[in-house]
């Protein structure tokens, strides 16, 4: 069982940045590949990033290549999202999850967290 509480978000403008963190309780932490997603209102649930266990390999979603970096902590059993030059239709609440296998599915997520709430005005 893989407890994760994110934290960080808040409200900015436009080109501005946040850092999400993800806080995983656990012993296995480093046996899971994680990732982040978003949800905007009337939107389905959306792939953003995934890191790997060892934190080797990540792979991002287009539209946010070059803006956000993903990276983890195993010895703090912590996982980040920097968020740079952040665009209005990146409002959204914003998840953590924890997979046994390194996917962008969002099916393949066992584990999640609450989320937080990202506001981008222009």
């Amino acid at each position: 069982q893989v407890q994760l509480v994110e934290s960080g978000g808040g409200s900015v403008q436009a080109g501005g940045s946040l850092r999400l963190s993800c806080a995983a309780s656990g012993r296995t932490f480093s046996t899971y590949a994680m990732g982040w997603f978003r949800q905007a209102p009337g939107k389905e649930r959306e792939f953003l990033s995934t890191i790997s266990g060892s934190g080797a390999v990540t792979t991002y979603r287009d539209s946010v290549k070059g803006r956000f970096t993903i990276s983890r902590d195993n010895a703090k059993n912590t996982v980040i999202l920097q968020m740079n030059n952040l665009k209005p239709e990146d409002t959204a609440v914003y998840y953590c999850a924890a997979s046994g296998s390194y996917t962008r599915r969002t099916d393949s997520y066992v584990f999640w967290g609450q989320g937080t709430q990202v506001t981008v005005s222009s």
